[in-house]
């Protein structure tokens, strides 16, 4: 009894004692929860954002007109897909793997190539007097670099 009221109060040995650490650890979960919840609603907030912003937008009429634009393209690309798959000039694997190694022999001999006229370039620029550009514009050389070529990966 409180003056003229009464107080009650649950009965504490019902309940098992809670260590200083046991709460600890608990304040750290509910910590970590109310973050991720605050996260959570952050997010919620930004795309509900962003919903209003593409909604207010396009309107109805327009969203329609869109989706028929859509459809148009995506017929016109069934088309082509099927004249694609009708083509009976495909290319076989073996033919495909002779590119293959067609393209890496001429890379190769192009490498080759260019190492060795890079080779005799700097062979006679040692004992020439002027700057190799200047040299190659007096002979005429022109590089892979004066037309932004590179060689390709193997």
């Amino acid at each position: 009894m409180y003056g003229k009221q009464k107080i009650y109060f649950a009965d504490q040995d019902q309940f098992d004692m809670v260590s200083d650490a046991d709460l600890q650890v608990l304040d750290g979960k509910i910590v970590a929860l109310t973050a991720k919840v605050q996260s959570l609603q952050q997010s919620c907030r930004y795309m509900e954002a962003e919903l209003k912003e593409l909604s207010s937008a396009l309107t109805t009429p327009e969203m329609q007109k869109e989706i028929q634009e859509l459809k148009k393209e995506c017929a016109g690309y069934r088309e082509r897909l099927k004249n694609i798959k009708a083509a009976t000039n495909h290319v076989t694997p073996e033919e495909k793997e002779q590119v293959y190694r067609e393209r890496q022999k001429y890379c190769k001999e192009w490498r080759k190539r260019k190492r060795m006229a890079t080779e005799l370039s700097d062979a006679i620029l040692e004992g020439y007097p002027k700057s190799k550009k200047q040299f190659f514009e007096e002979v005429g050389i022109e590089t892979d670099e004066d037309y932004n070529v590179t060689l390709p990966d193997p």
